[in-house]
């Protein structure tokens, strides 16, 4: 069984059932997100794929610890046989790929980071990303939406990790903001419809929230 096999049947079982939206699913939709743009735009394979695999693991969404993630992918793929050039490697791409709300978007200095950073994002965008946004904020227990709770410019990674506004403020925070962010040319045109989703999305809830709908 290759590393990346390994890897795969390591990550879904230790992902599957999880209801935030950073599930198995997830993670296997930007897997394929990211060979879609590889495709095209080149990068070594097996490094993306492993990344895009490993990319929530230890997430600071979720893990207090500021080294969890490079601990965490470390002793897994140091189980699984991987090689310490190789899991070094990884890390330097898959820590570059989460989103920091409240820092100026950072350079990424590898093609394969900027591919499985943009494959990690089309799956915060459209309807699999509304879906994901109310799946996680139901899951902090904030509100779908407060009229009187402007979305925040954050002036801090901090400010923004410790926010917590209604899931509506999330779309100006961060995703909306994503379609700009996109590192390759594959992954703007594969972000731009799903993009005018979320604002067609956003225009009928605010009707339907308004009652002219």
């Amino acid at each position: 069984m290759s590393l990346i096999e390994k890897v795969r049947e390591q990550i879904k079982n230790d992902f599957s059932g999880e209801g935030t939206g950073h599930d198995w699913w997830h993670i296997h939709r930007v897997v394929n997100n990211a060979r879609s743009i590889q495709e095209v735009e080149g990068g070594d394979e097996e490094l993306i794929e492993l990344a895009a695999l490993l990319h929530d693991v230890g997430d600071h969404k979720f893990h207090k610890e500021k080294e969890a993630q490079e601990k965490l992918i470390t002793q897994l793929m140091t189980d699984l046989g991987a090689e310490s050039q190789k899991i070094k490697v990884v890390l330097g791409v898959v820590k570059q790929v989460s989103f920091k709300g409240g820092e100026v978007n950072r350079e990424v200095d590898s093609l394969e980071a900027k591919v499985v950073q943009d494959a990690d994002r089309l799956d915060a965008l459209g309807a699999i990303g509304i879906a994901r946004a109310f799946a996680y904020g139901g899951s902090k227990n904030r509100m779908i939406y407060h009229p009187d709770e402007a979305p925040k410019e954050f002036q801090s990674f901090e400010e923004y990790k410790n926010d917590k506004g209604h899931t509506i403020n999330h779309f100006y925070e961060k995703l909306l903001k994503l379609k700009d962010m996109m590192q390759t040319e594959t992954g703007r045109k594969m972000a731009e419809q799903r993009h005018q989703f979320m604002e067609a999305y956003l225009e009928q809830f605010y009707a339907e929230w308004s009652g002219t709908a």
